[in-house]
C-alpha cells in the first residue's frame, strides 16, 4: 500500500445543495431588497414597508421550496425511469449490455481485450450501478434529492431576505433607501464571492456577476417606486 502524495479536495459533490443554496440566497436578497427599496422610494410608511418585506420573504421562501422540489422531482422521476429501463435490459439482454460497456471503455482509450475484462469484472461486481454510471452518467453524488433541494432553497431564501426585512423593521424611514442599497450590494458581493470559492473558483468574478444583476434589479424597482409614488401622491 502506497500513501497518496497529496490530498485532492474535490467539490463536485457540493453541486446539488450549493446550486439550490446560492440560488435561494441571491433570490431572497435581491427580490426582497428590491421590494423594500421600491416601497421606500414610493414613500410608503414604515409599517407598510415592513409588511411588504415580510410578505415577500414568506411568499418567496415557499415559492422557492415548491419550485425546487418540483423541478428536482422531475429529474428524479427521469432517473428512476432510466433505472427501470436499464434493469430490464440487463435482465433480457445481458450480452448486449456487456458489449455496450466494452464499447464505452474502448472509446475511452482502453485496449479491446482489457476493456472486455474490465467490463466483465465490473458487471460481476455491480452490473446496474456500472451501467448507470458509465452508460447513462448517473452518479450517486449527483442523484436528484428533491426534499434536500427544496429545504435548502427555502432556508437560503429566508437567510437572504432577512437583511432587508430587518432593516425595514429597525431602520428609520429616512435614509432607508440608501441603507437597503448599500447593505444589499455588500451582502450580494459576499455571497457571490463565497459561492465561487466553494465551487473551487477564486471569488471576485462570482462577486461581480451577482453585483451586476443585483444593481440592475435595485435600480429598476427604485425607478418604479419613484414613478408610481409620485403618480399616486
Amino acid at each position: 500500500m502506497h500513501a497518496s502524495p497529496h490530498a485532492e479536495l474535490h467539490v463536485s459533490h457540493r453541486a446539488g445543495w450549493l446550486r439550490a443554496a446560492v440560488l435561494g440566497a441571491n433570490d431572497g436578497l435581491i427580490s426582497t431588497g428590491s421590494l423594500v427599496l421600491g416601497m421606500a422610494t414610493a414613500s410608503a410608511d414604515a409599517r407598510t414597508i415592513l409588511v411588504a418585506g415580510v410578505a415577500g420573504l414568506a411568499a418567496g421562501a415557499f415559492s422557492m421550496a415548491a419550485g425546487e422540489y418540483i423541478s428536482v422531482s422531475s429529474q428524479a422521476d427521469t432517473e428512476r425511469a432510466d433505472v427501470r429501463l436499464e434493469t430490464q435490459a440487463l435482465r433480457d439482454h445481458p450480452e448486449a449490455e456487456l458489449d455496450e460497456l466494452v464499447a464505452i471503455y474502448q472509446a475511452r482509450g482502453v485496449e479491446p481485450a482489457l476493456a472486455r475484462q474490465v467490463a466483465e469484472q465490473l458487471t460481476q461486481h455491480d452490473d446496474l450501478g456500472t451501467h448507470l454510471r458509465d452508460e447513462l452518467g448517473i452518479h450517486d453524488v449527483h442523484r436528484a434529492r428533491p426534499v434536500q433541494a427544496g429545504i435548502a432553497s427555502a432556508l437560503a431564501f429566508t437567510a437572504g431576505a432577512l437583511p432587508p426585512v430587518l432593516l425595514a423593521w429597525l431602520w428609520p424611514t429616512d435614509g432607508l433607501s440608501v441603507a437597503i442599497v448599500v447593505s444589499t450590494l455588500l451582502v450580494l458581493a459576499v455571497l457571490g464571492y463565497a459561492a465561487e470559492r466553494m465551487a473551487g473558483g477564486k471569488g471576485p468574478r462570482g462577486a461581480l456577476r451577482v453585483l451586476a444583476w443585483g444593481a440592475l434589479a435595485l435600480s429598476a424597482t427604485a425607478l418604479i417606486g419613484r414613478v408610481f409614488g409620485v403618480a399616486v401622491g
